[in-house]
């Protein structure tokens, strides 16, 4: 596509169409060399248009990734809720019905999460450097986004566990949090992840994603549940003392 083509977006469609063409580009240009590597340049030269006309379109590179980041929040939100409720729901902390179940929710989790590379890669940039050159009120839009996609999310833990809402939100940012990081540690497609691999002192240092973030969830999970599992009990108990001493002081009367 050419300059001319993007200075004839006059109307909110066009405008909207010329968008959506520059986080194409962007998207592609991230999955194949990681997003640190994206340039607004190299953008503008994948769509075809120079870098300052871009601005008229996207006020950073930042913003345009930031864009991208809420686009996967949503459609990551929206599998892994369809994959949560298709899970039997278990609302105990004990016994193997459980552990098949906080395995099952902890695969789904960490599962979805690496088969989205781009998003994985958006997750660790986003607090880094994605946030800190765009307005006020970009971040004010993606953050809204992201926390009820999380609290979306966080309900539909609790409809299959006994988790409260406090601990199933804190088991959605753990996950992508985590997803964030072992990725850039895993450094996946670049010369540093091949120089690993090929030195046998250095391939602790290699990491599997899915099944350690996987296993950090299930533990969370399972920890969760039981903290859960307690104070329950422990109100349980309380409420059978409270009901025992009224009947007490009931007959003492």
């Amino acid at each position: 596509m050419s300059t001319a083509d993007f200075l004839r977006a006059r109307s909110p469609e066009a405008k909207a169409a010329r968008e959506a063409v520059i986080l194409a580009a962007a998207a592609r240009l991230a999955t194949a060399r990681g997003v640190r590597e994206v340039t607004m340049t190299a953008i503008a030269d994948e769509v075809g248009m120079h870098k300052s006309a871009m601005l008229r379109y996207f006020e950073t590179r930042e913003d345009i990734f930031l864009r991208l980041a809420g686009t996967a929040w949503r459609d990551w939100s929206a599998e892994i809720r369809s994959r949560l409720g298709a899970v039997t729901p278990c609302t105990g902390a004990d016994g193997q019905q459980w552990d098949r179940s906080a395995r099952s929710i902890a695969d789904a989790l960490a599962g979805t999460l690496v088969a989205r590379p781009l998003f994985c890669d958006l997750l660790a940039h986003t607090p880094l450097s994605l946030e800190r050159n765009v307005s006020t009120d970009t971040v004010r839009t993606f953050k809204k986004g992201a926390i009820a996609e999380v609290a979306g999310i966080g309900d539909a833990l609790c409809a299959i566990t006994p988790l409260d809402a406090g601990q199933a939100r804190a088991v959605v940012t753990t996950a992508t949090s985590m997803a964030g990081a072992l990725w850039q540690m895993a450094a996946p497609g670049t010369r540093l992840r091949a120089f690993y691999e090929t030195d046998p002192e250095l391939s602790h240092s290699v990491v599997d994603v899915e099944p350690r973030l996987s296993d950090v969830l299930s533990a969370l999970l399972t920890g969760y549940a039981a903290r859960a599992e307690a104070r329950t009990e422990a109100r349980t108990e309380a409420g059978t003392e409270a009901r025992t001493e009224a009947r007490a002081e009931e007959g003492a009367g």
